[in-house]
């Protein structure tokens, strides 16, 4: 049985889904009403049961605060293949290119769900 823990970081990881975006794992924590842990290990466990209890959600969307991953690990491939380009650094990590630009904010994503429905008021008042 999922923790409630997961099953609310599965919730940001559908946003982010949506969004076409990335999340930082202290920022998703946040979100789930936790701490991701000083070492991000927190959301390291949870991203296990995330992963084995919801296997279709894009859980290679949750990164590191640094975005920096393993080369060869499997995030990487999935990243990949999402089309989010990747690269090399020292010591066989990779870093997100253009990282920031690839986040997910949600103070920008509220306003844009509310700027949507204003939108579609109108269209529906004329």
């Amino acid at each position: 049985m999922a923790s409630s823990r997961a099953e609310e970081v599965a919730e940001v990881l559908w946003e982010l889904k949506r969004a076409e975006k990335l999340g930082k794992f202290s920022i998703i924590a946040k979100r789930a009403g936790f701490s991701a842990g000083s070492t991000g290990r927190a959301m390291h466990t949870t991203m296990r049961t995330v992963r084995r209890d919801w296997p279709h959600l894009q859980w290679w969307r949750a990164v590191q605060d640094d975005g920096l991953l393993e080369q060869g690990c499997e995030q990487v491939e999935m990243l990949r293949e999402a089309g989010f380009e990747l690269q090399p650094t020292d010591n066989g990590i990779v870093a997100v290119a253009e990282f920031e630009e690839h986040l997910m904010n949600w103070d920008e994503a509220g306003q844009d769900v509310v700027a949507d429905q204003d939108e579609e008021a109108k269209d529906e008042a004329e």
